[in-house]
């Protein structure tokens, strides 16, 4: 049987689509997998605490991305019990994270991510496709230390998650979408030759396998998925701030907590999806790469859904002394979100330097400031309504660096 030469790149579907009821019903687990996470980052959270919040945020968010990306490829031909299956897998990494560093949760959440991960890649596999906006969905050997750690226990288990995680950053950006393109017709030309000169079998006539074929993105339909991921991240800040006020006593210090996070929580929104694509804040006409935008977008959320949890301890604290680290916890996930907006529009608008750095340099000094001098006993409305006004100048100086909306020509 013989592949003919791989196809040019092919269009993810034939005209605009938006996201279906099975969708949707996907991304139910990101709610679960997004509010489990976050206890990770509870109480006083240490060096290591923030560590493996990370290592498995990017897990989660990975094989989400996977599945995400099969669905947005696939279209209306996508099989329901591929997504339905996939469901099931993160419904056990999200169940698995409260006790993770146990051996039976740890081994649990490592077979859950291992196989979700091989049945994302396989739905690539079985249609012949390779995906050249983000190759870490076909190519899996990231997968292969999770799958190591299921035997392993003890301190060496996280080191290996950590392992398969940069092995699928450096697939992610080590090779350009030029190299994966040529690579793949150049082995599917050697594959071609190959079996051109063997003898025909008997009959006359060789068997056609199916063409191998080059997928890229549907682009508008991705942004949607992302947008409704970056929501569903908003929602749980939310979920964190009204969880905490319904145990916390309604006082002074509540009434004045309360309103900030919510106003703060508003204005991220604002900032990622009304003057931002995808829950990528701040994108101008020039959108970056596919890869790039995904990769802000995990990094984005991630942030925001820590500052979510720092949400929750403010109110939970209202009326008295804060743990220590959450004020540089929050900050620390702020100024990141600031700065990746502020390189976003440097790098997609074309608005005045100086006028970029009067919007940005306050806010990410105010940032710098409170995690630098975090010290337990600061009060929580004075936190939170200092990184509101941090936020609002970023804000209003966005819309005086270039006042045009988002995707507009420049």
């Amino acid at each position: 049987m013989s592949e003919t030469p791989v196809n040019t790149l092919v269009p993810a579907s034939g005209g605009e689509r938006h996201a279906s009821w099975l969708e949707l019903f996907f991304d139910l687990v990101a709610v679960a997998g997004v509010a489990q996470l976050a206890h990770l980052l509870h109480g006083e959270p240490g060096w290591r605490d923030v560590g493996l919040y990370i290592v498995l945020y990017l897990a989660f968010w990975t094989n989400w991305l996977s599945l995400t990306l099969y669905g947005n490829v696939a279209g209306e031909r996508t099989r329901t019990r591929i997504l339905l299956i996939g469901m099931f897998g993160l419904t056990v990494m999200a169940a698995a994270v409260h006790g993770v560093q146990q051996g039976d949760r740890g081994t649990a959440f490592a077979i859950a991510y291992a196989v979700t991960r091989y049945i994302g890649g396989n739905a690539f596999g079985d249609r012949r496709e390779i995906l050249v906006d983000w190759p870490t969905v076909t190519f899996t050997a990231g997968a292969v230390p999770w799958t190591v750690s299921i035997f392993v226990h003890g301190p060496a288990r996280p080191w290996l998650w950590a392992l398969g995680v940069v092995m699928d950053l450096y697939v992610t950006f080590a090779f350009s979408r030029e190299h994966l393109l040529r690579t793949v017709r150049e082995r599917a030309e050697r594959r071609r030759t190959r079996e051109a000169s063997r003898p025909a079998p008997r009959g006359g006539a060789r068997l056609e396998g199916r063409e191998l074929a080059i997928v890229q993105t549907d682009t508008e339909h991705l942004a949607e998925r992302l947008g409704l991921f970056s929501i569903i991240v908003l929602g749980e800040g939310v979920y964190q701030i009204v969880e905490a006020a319904s145990d916390a006593r309604w006082d002074r210090g509540l009434y004045g907590t309360v309103p900030g996070a919510f106003a703060l929580l508003v204005l991220l929104w604002s900032l990622s999806l009304r003057r931002g694509r995808g829950g990528v804040p701040c994108l101008g006409a020039q959108s970056p790469p596919t890869r790039v935008l995904l990769a802000l977008h995990c990094f984005v959320t991630g942030a925001v859904a820590a500052l979510a949890v720092g949400l929750g301890v403010l109110v939970e604290h209202a009326d008295g002394a804060l743990p220590r680290q959450t004020g540089w916890m929050m900050a620390t996930a702020l100024g990141a979100y600031l700065l990746v907006a502020t390189g976003l529009a440097h790098w997609t608008r074309a608005g005045s330097l100086p006028r970029l750095l009067g919007a940005a340099v306050p806010p990410l000094a105010v940032c710098a400031a409170v995690g630098v001098f975090d010290r337990a006993g600061r009060h929580a409305a004075g936190l939170v309504w200092l990184l509101v006004l941090a936020v609002v100048w970023f804000s209003a100086g966005m819309r005086r660096y270039d006042p045009r909306p988002p995707g507009e020509a420049a």
